[in-house]
């Protein structure tokens, strides 16, 4: 049987209504962005709050980020046959419902599942944010609603670290779920003002893409668990991963194949033929990666080699969100202006990213907050310039009934890749400072005379003395042991740097060899979108 086409809608008018509307979708977008990463930063306060581990601790943040990257993938289709405007409200109304519960929960199994129901919800909010802006912004002013979307990647990551810092070191650790609620209401309030109400299309249930639902839900799930569980689990030595991994590979293969097949499918996948759309989504998985630069490593050094906590690092993660809020416009702005190449803003980003980790790679344990205050203005344009890049060169090839197809894949590809570019880069400055650790040890074995009293002091620091002149054995080893801990640590955060300037490059390559000139919205006459480029 096949769909019916779906029934035209006349462009709606662009008024001060709508973009209330608008605004509370970007609303919820962000609250939903900042109650993940809130409660990341804020994990250890948590975790003793309920009284659990940090084995079964580290769940909460797991089965919280597979929920959502699994919510990512239909909540499009969802929108459309429910509506725009009524899927939103239960969404945002979910979460905020959720969210007001969580902290009354003791019983740490009840605690998780309860993250997961928010997740489901949480994570079909962004989606919404980029259907919103392809379907109802003018030509004009649609590079500012992108702009807007790329506020989820940019802005709030970024300020999550202050707000956890605020809550847990002056109200309570309630605060970290209770802080979305009051966003959420307004959201809802904008949302049910000011999006038009669409009629409902429950003709689409008789097609419902059931077995895709389930295979590729519960396989971009089981894939996520993998991948944030792998290294606490020892990866294939823990019969859980040998299990979760390659069942999440068939599932995801089988909802592929299905996928291109389907009659109404959540990914259209011939949509990929199109160079300019498989670019982007490539892309937006290395800046993700190279994103990290600006808020992991960072928040990494001062926590390790420092003893920070959040609060004392927070103005770093500040100094590249707040100013989003400027700069993210001006981005949009120039993009608008046709003699001004997307590839050319992408190339110009990244290569501030570059220099920002090659002035990163320059760490000793010397450095303060001063040191990054330069390498985080750098990410701070670079960051916006790569992500609206890819957007406009994604959107750019979309028409608008294939708005819910492309912000299903995109989001689906950025919920996936942020979780990817996490654990690879976490993982790889695990393996590295473990390497570099066995390295130093291994050169003080070589040279026993570091270890004397007199030298051992001046690579530690002044250090007691027994009564009769000498080190103790036990003063000398501590301070041996946490100089080694510092250095590999930072040698780990170099060789960080150092991955993140080859993705970049890797993405500059891609940028020089893949895509198609592509022109701001308001300048474009309506064209069939090409599938390869010249």
């Amino acid at each position: 049987m096949n769909v019916q086409p779906a029934p035209a809608i006349a462009p709606h008018p662009f008024t001060l209504r709508l973009a209330l509307g608008l605004v509370g979708v970007l609303i919820a977008a962000l609250t939903s962005g900042l109650n993940d990463r809130v409660s990341d930063l804020a994990l250890a306060d948590i975790r003793a709050a309920i009284g659990i581990g940090y084995d079964q601790g580290s769940w909460i943040t797991s089965s919280y980020q597979a929920a959502e990257v699994a919510a990512m993938m239909v909540a499009p289709w969802f929108a459309v046959t429910f509506s725009l405007r009524c899927f939103a409200l239960v969404m945002v109304s979910g979460f905020a419902a959720v969210g007001v519960l969580q902290p009354l929960i003791s019983d740490p199994t009840l605690f998780i599942a309860l993250r997961i129901v928010q997740g489901l919800f949480g994570g079909a909010l962004p989606p919404l944010l980029m259907t919103v802006a392809l379907r109802f912004l003018p030509p004009g002013i649609k590079l500012y609603g992108l702009a807007a979307y790329a506020l989820t990647a940019t802005f709030g990551p970024n300020v999550a670290a202050p707000l956890a810092a605020l809550w847990t070191d002056n109200l309570g650790w309630q605060f970290v779920f209770w802080q979305a609620i009051p966003p959420c209401f307004v959201a809802m309030l904008l949302i049910g003002w000011g999006l038009p109400q669409d009629p409902l299309r429950l003709e689409r249930l008789r097609q419902m893409d059931l077995f895709g639902m389930l295979t590729g839900c519960s396989g971009i799930a089981l894939l996520i668990l993998s991948l944030t569980q792998g290294e606490r689990l020892d990866w294939f030595n823990s019969p859980l991963i040998c299990l979760m991994l390659p069942v999440s590979v068939a599932l995801l293969v089988t909802f592929l194949i299905n996928e291109w097949f389907h009659p109404l499918p959540l990914f259209k996948l011939q949509m990929l033929q199109r160079i300019n759309l498989s670019y982007s989504l490539l892309t937006l998985a290395g800046v993700l990666v190279l994103a990290l630069s600006g808020s992991l490593l960072p928040s990494f050094y001062f926590s390790q080699v420092g003893g920070f906590r959040t609060a004392q690092f927070a103005p770093l993660a500040l100094a590249i969100g707040l100013p989003q809020l400027l700069i993210a416009p001006f981005i949009a702005a120039l993009l608008n202006l046709r003699w001004i190449d997307s590839r050319w803003m992408l190339t110009a980003g990244a290569a501030l990213i570059m220099g920002s980790c090659l002035l990163g790679m320059q760490l000793t344990d010397d450095w303060a907050r001063q040191n990054f205050w330069l390498l985080q203005i750098m990410q701070a344009f670079g960051q916006p310039m790569m992500i609206l890049s890819v957007l406009l060169t994604s959107t750019s090839t979309v028409l608008a009934p294939e708005g819910p197809f492309a912000s299903a894949m995109f989001n689906t590809v950025r919920g996936f890749s942020s979780v990817a570019a996490g654990s690879l880069v976490e993982n790889f400055m695990s393996h590295r400072e473990k390497f570099h650790s066995q390295v130093l040890v291994n050169r003080v074995g070589n040279h026993p005379w570091l270890m004397t009293a007199e030298n051992a002091e001046q690579a530690s620091g002044a250090m007691p003395l027994l009564p009769d002149g000498s080190v103790s054995s036990a003063e000398n080893l501590g301070h041996f042991s946490t100089l080694v801990k510092h250095q590999s640590v930072i040698l780990s955060i170099s060789d960080a740097y150092l991955l993140i300037i080859c993705c970049a490059l890797l993405l500059v390559l891609l940028t020089v060899w893949l895509p198609t000139r592509v022109y701001p919205p308001q300048t474009l006459l309506p064209l069939v979108p090409k599938t390869s480029g010249s």
